[in-house]
C-alpha cells in the first residue's frame, strides 16, 4: 500500500509487477489478461506505457482502455486493473 518513489516509469514498473504477481497467484501470467484497464493523471505518460508495456507482455497484446483521471489515491500518476481470462 505504499506508492513507488520517483518518476511515473517507475510507477508502471510497479504496476506491471504487481499485476503479475496478483496473475500468477491467481494460477495465470500476464499473458492471460484480456483487459488492461489505464488511468493515468497526465495522458503525456501513454507513451511511457506502452514502451514498458512491451517489456512485460507479449503479443497479441490485451484490450486496452486509457483514461485521463484529474487525481489517483495516495499521489500516484498511474493504476490499472485487468480482467484475467483463465
Amino acid at each position: 500500500m505504499e506508492i513507488v518513489d520517483g518518476d511515473v516509469e517507475a510507477q508502471i514498473h510497479r504496476v506491471f509487477m504487481n499485476l503479475q504477481a496478483v496473475c500468477e497467484a491467481a494460477g495465470g501470467s500476464l499473458n492471460d489478461i484480456l483487459k488492461l484497464n489505464i488511468f493515468l493523471t497526465d495522458m503525456v505518460n501513454f507513451p511511457a506505457v506502452n514502451t514498458i508495456m512491451a517489456e512485460y507482455f507479449t503479443e497479441p497484446y490485451p484490450a486496452r482502455a486509457a483514461v485521463g483521471v484529474a487525481a489517483l489515491p495516495r499521489g500516484a500518476q498511474v493504476e490499472m486493473d485487468a480482467i484475467l481470462g483463465l
